[in-house]
């Protein structure tokens, strides 16, 4: 491998052997170089695989135990990175047609489960409340930055979404054969936070230039997205997105899309397993995350929103708040507070 440059291959990363499935690929040169070369990334066995076609997945699984996580570590994960840099370095996206076929049964322990940090339902959406879906790398942290805004968050929940398997496991998600990026839906009080806020904290909490992937997390899974369920939301990401966009300087590659374009695969959102939602909050969590927010701040609502616009929108977070517990340069959301921020600080 002396031709590989530093990059995810060499970094630590985050999803576990135990849970882990691979895209298939069916280049015969990677092959060799997998065998040849996989234990030099890490002293651990090699857990087995199972080599097939280009139709065919590489998957190996067993049950997660309890919190205990160590996500994407390993030589799975290595061997990944090697075949993502040998495809191109972006994992590209399946074909509707090609995807997993999924399931009917929805995810296992979600009916009934409460957030660990606000107590409320996941599933439910209040009346008046509305919901936002957005995606922008590993879903720990990009949940994490939600919860902890310091009014009108009702619940926050990690998943899949914006793919075309229905009811998809992590496993598969993480294959990439499924088309699901990791994301994160937030039911909130419009009357309390406004849905630029939100959006706020998605764009500044990540680098949306990158192409699918965020840091050391590299493929169709982690790709940046924002979808939106009405024009009022489609507007103000598609303003905020070019505003920017300039700010950057860099073109963001960000998806933009209607949840109702999901519909014909089953929906736009899958809840993700229950160990994966509020992890960072939950004992023994690994304080991973790979985001790579820029320490660009979003410029000022009146200088990019619609017109029409700014008065249902203005948002109800003052800078004063940004100024203090903005997202800086670099991921640091893990180790703050898993409390939501208190108004009196800022």
């Amino acid at each position: 491998f002396f031709f590989l440059r530093p990059g995810p291959h060499t970094a630590e990363i985050k999803r576990p052997p135990s849970t882990h499935t691979m895209a298939p690929y069916s280049r015969s040169l990677a092959w060799f170089l997998i065998i040849a070369r996989t234990s030099a990334f890490q002293q651990q066995t090699l857990l087995p695989l199972a080599a097939t076609t280009a139709s065919k997945s590489i998957v190996t699984t067993a049950k997660p135990v309890g919190n205990t996580i160590n996500k994407r570590s390993g030589p799975l994960r290595m061997i990944g990175s090697i075949l993502d840099l040998l495809g191109g370095g972006d994992g590209g996206m399946i074909k509707p047609e090609n995807a997993l076929k999924g399931r009917p049964e929805k995810m296992a322990g979600i009916t009934g489960l409460k957030h660990y940090v606000l107590g409320n339902d996941l599933e439910e959406v209040p009346e008046g409340y509305e919901v936002a879906v957005f995606a922008n790398g590993c879903f720990w942290g990009s949940e994490k930055s939600i919860w902890r805004l310091p009014k009108g968050i009702h619940s926050t929940a990690v998943g899949y979404c914006a793919g075309f398997t229905p009811n998809p496991t992590y496993n598969e998600a993480c294959s990439s054969m499924t088309g699901h990026t990791e994301g994160v839906r937030v039911v909130y009080n419009p009357k309390e936070i406004s849905f630029v806020d939100i959006m706020r904290m998605f764009w500044e909490s990540h680098d949306p230039t990158q192409y699918m992937g965020q840091g050391n997390d590299r493929g169709s899974q982690y790709r940046s997205g924002f979808y939106y369920f009405n024009d009022d939301q489609k507007r103000l990401i598609e303003a905020s997105k070019e505003a920017y966009e300039k700010q950057l300087g860099r073109k963001i590659t960000t998806e933009v899309a209607a949840a109702a374009d999901y519909d014909k695969y089953g929906g736009l959102w899958y809840f993700a397993e229950p160990y994966h939602q509020q992890y960072l909050a939950k004992p023994g969590s690994r304080p991973y995350c790979s985001a790579q927010p820029q320490g660009v701040s979003l410029a000022p609502f009146e200088t990019w929103a619609p017109e029409d616009l700014e008065e249902k929108y203005m948002p109800t977070l003052p800078e004063s708040f940004w100024k203090k517990h903005g997202p800086v340069r670099g991921c640091s959301v893990v180790q703050l507070s898993n409390e939501p921020i208190s108004e009196s600080s800022y």
